[in-house]
């Protein structure tokens, strides 16, 4: 048996070309073939790829997709993100546990089906959701639970659960997913109808400077979240030193609350590509990888499909439109399910065939990133806008927003709102005028960028989404007034010490003390210089943490506070003989009185 799993391995490993760097992309081809990544597996890609056996078992230990151990034909993961379980997970996930008779985490006695929970999907528009091995369901209710269960017991095979296909791209024949693109206020930039080719036919008609000019002239920043000058950022590519560059576009859209590039790829993929395209003529690369997040690869083969239709009309590959010495063409690489890789480093990280580990800076991708080599790292909405200004001149593209944040955003709303979906507004549109376009004007809060965000409550709604004031890679949650923000700042910690990719130890510990703190109050048992400590803790981490996710983890519960203080300190209180709340004791010993065998005595 293990020579025929090290011969599957060995089969894969040269079908990416022994090439140590596709490693995601052989273990995701072994686990398709097995079913896992055992033991015999790893051995026999580590032989192959000529990487230490440590460094494969723990890119397979790193990700949530993949596993060692075997798992059902069918794995149904349901996301248990805040919005989901706002809107019925606890009873879609007894249904689907019922039904199955097993629980999360569980495989049943006939190794068909494998149940898991799963971090936001990218599908808060239309929660419940699940991804259903890749295929994707949406608005689960417990009937609907109850029936796919029925239906693959019958067939095994997930894809004919999709009776009825979303709108637009969705129902592309090498797409057909139930998801809708919940596009609620098309712009007048990003939805705008794609002129194919024109952006790069401007481009190639000025020179690489002349590029980079224009975009630092429209003031374009990025559009991830982090609102670095796009200009600036393709500019210390373009002077680095090396012979070899690369641009990636970040799609690993992973903050919870965000779907709006899962709709850009699927309805705006050409002006997606055509981005990183004019990048790779501005910096000086002939070489592009999109990062596309392991949720979204039901987008995969269609997204492959536009990149060979874009080669074949000579928008990619050797002499770009007629171009001599211009040859770009790029790659998707798949993700498998974890959110640091978000992060840029992480990811450059990932596309290595590592884990999604965050580099130190400096150097900086521009200076050494994928593979050594200077990279410039862009959002997909980045690009998108990239495209639209070469199309319409710099000028045009700053009509929209504010004097320092030029352009518009595309929001991606769900939660406690009348019509969650995608929205392209103007910078500088204020938040309360948002709530009422969605229909959330009875909201009692708004996350504004997600858990890694802002806290907003009711008097902060005259503020503007920009980025001078609440900057948002996108993702914007609404909260009714009957929701416990506590309860929401503890969902959102438990998303933070699931994803921490524990390299740093304030991260991976102190999110855990900060969680626990948190539940703490919510359970009566805190008292007011526990706040203060917890106050502390979250400074502590936010300035000793390693990379992005540490440094901005704590953020639910500190703006929080400065939000919701009087509501929160109302749930703590001293004990009146000066003992710690906080402290259980019949719970501190409790370890001890199994150990002995008998009940402690204690007053």
């Amino acid at each position: 048996m293990s020579g025929n799993i090290a011969q599957t391995a060995e089969q894969v490993c040269g079908a990416f070309g022994d090439d140590p760097a596709r490693l995601m992309d052989i273990i995701r081809g072994v686990q398709q073939r097995l079913g896992h990544v055992p033991d015999a597996a790893i051995d026999a890609v580590a032989r192959r790829v000529g990487r230490a056996r440590v460094d494969v078992e723990s890119v397979v230990s790193f990700y949530a997709f993949f596993s060692k151990e075997p798992k059902g034909r069918i794995v149904i993961r349901l996301c248990d993100d805040v919005i989901d379980r706002m809107f019925g997970y606890d009873a879609v996930r007894a249904a689907f546990e019922e039904e199955l008779g097993i629980t999360l985490g569980e495989t049943t006695p006939d190794g068909r089906f494998t149940l898991e929970r799963t971090a936001c999907i990218g599908m808060c528009d239309q929660a419940p959701a699940a991804m259903i091995n890749d295929t994707i369901v949406t608005w689960l209710s417990t009937d609907k639970a109850r029936r796919i269960v029925s239906e693959l017991r019958e067939h095994m095979t997930p894809e004919r659960l999709v009776k009825r296909v979303g709108g637009g791209n969705n129902g592309h024949p090498l797409i057909r997913a139930m998801v809708h693109n919940s596009i609620r206020r098309p712009g007048p930039l990003i939805f705008s109808e794609i002129n194919r080719g024109e952006a790069i036919r401007k481009a190639l008609s000025m020179s690489p400077a002349e590029v980079i000019r224009a975009i630092k002239t429209a003031r374009l920043r990025g559009r991830g979240g982090a609102g670095f000058p796009t200009g600036l950022k393709w500019e210390f590519t373009r002077s680095a030193s090396g012979d070899r560059k690369f641009v990636m576009c970040n799609a690993d859209e992973g903050e919870p609350g965000t779907f709006k590039d899962r709709v850009l790829l699927t309805e705006r993929a050409d002006r997606v590509f055509a981005g990183m395209t004019i990048a790779g003529y501005a910096v000086g690369a002939c070489e592009g990888v999109m990062y596309l997040r392991g949720e979204y690869a039901y987008l995969l083969r269609y997204l492959e499909d536009v990149l060979e239709k874009r080669r074949a009309d000579g928008l990619l590959g050797r002499g770009v439109m007629g171009r001599d010495g211009f040859d770009f063409d790029i790659r998707i690489q798949l993700g498998a399910g974890a959110y640091v890789c978000g992060e840029e480093t992480a990811l450059l990280s990932s596309c290595e065939g590592m884990r999604g580990d965050p580099k130190n800076r400096p150097p900086f991708p521009a200076q050494k990133g994928y593979l050594g080599c200077p990279t410039v790292v862009n959002n997909v909405e980045t690009l998108c806008c990239v495209t639209k200004i070469l199309e319409v001149g710099p000028a045009t593209f700053n009509m929209y927003g504010t004097s320092r944040s030029a352009g518009t955003k595309l929001l991606s709303i769900s939660g406690d709102c009348d019509s969650p979906g995608v929205y392209e507004i103007p910078l500088g549109t204020p938040l309360g005028e948002v709530l009422e376009m969605c229909g959330g004007t009875r909201a009692k809060a708004v996350q504004v960028g997600g858990p890694s965000g802002r806290l907003v409550g009711r008097d902060g709604f005259d503020r503007l989404i920009c980025f001078d004031d609440l900057a948002t890679g996108g993702a914007l949650i609404v909260f009714g007034p009957d929701r416990d923000i506590l309860e929401i700042v503890s969902r959102y910690m438990a998303f933070f010490v699931d994803e921490s990719c524990g390299y740093c130890t304030p991260c991976r510990v102190g999110n855990v003390l900060i969680k626990r703190g948190v539940d703490a109050i919510i359970a009566g048992r805190a008292e007011p210089r526990d706040l203060e400590q917890l106050e502390d803790l979250c400074r502590t981490v936010k300035s000793t943490s390693r990379c992005g996710l540490g440094q901005s983890s704590p953020n639910p519960l500190v703006t929080a506070l400065e939000s919701f203080r009087p509501e929160i300190e109302a749930r703590l209180r001293a004990d009146p003989n000066g003992y710690r709340r906080s402290f259980d004791l019949s719970r501190a010993v409790r370890p001890t009185e199994q150990l002995v065998g008998r009940k402690s005595v204690h007053t």
